[in-house]
């Protein structure tokens, strides 16, 4: 029998696992389409996800989706309200806790202006079952069906 405080118990505690806040942005246009990028890094490097990254420091998480969609996707939005959380693994052992929210377009805004910019290799507007089918980044799916984003199976 082990003892408590043992070795598997010292282990854990030397272990620091760095947790960093991102974002995302869930986006639709007036025909219901979904706004993804397809990522030009790792992780996820040429899968599809909806816009975001990570929150600067001493930046909120709504100015933090604002600038990075812009950043991804050149398009202006402004934040509704968070849709949820998720955690998904990053490099080197790293955490990354995405909060994400629903956005909408700026009034005014041309959702056709798409471009893609930052670290995003490929950006466009999807249908729901466009994108149940698409190679998106791991769990992203889910959890927009989990969300109501897209349709449950």
């Amino acid at each position: 029998m082990g003892q408590a405080g043992g070795a598997d118990e010292s282990y854990a505690r030397t272990m620091e696992i760095t947790r960093t806040a991102c974002v995302g942005a869930i986006i639709r246009d007036q025909r219901g389409r979904l706004l993804l990028v397809r990522r030009g890094t790792e992780p996820g490097l040429g899968r599809w996800s909806v816009p975001g990254g990570r929150v600067e420091p001493g930046e909120g998480a709504w100015a933090a989706v604002i600038r990075e969609v812009r950043e991804e996707t050149d398009l202006h939005v402004t934040v509704d309200a968070l849709a949820g959380v998720v955690e998904r693994p990053g490099l080197d052992g790293e955490v990354y806790v995405i909060e994400d929210f629903y956005a909408q377009l700026e009034p005014g805004s041309d959702p056709r202006a798409i471009h893609a910019g930052d670290d995003a290799d490929d950006v466009g507007w999807f249908y729901p079952e466009q994108v149940v089918t698409m190679d998106c980044v791991d769990g992203l799916v889910d959890a927009l069906r989990q969300w109501r984003v897209l349709p449950r199976t």
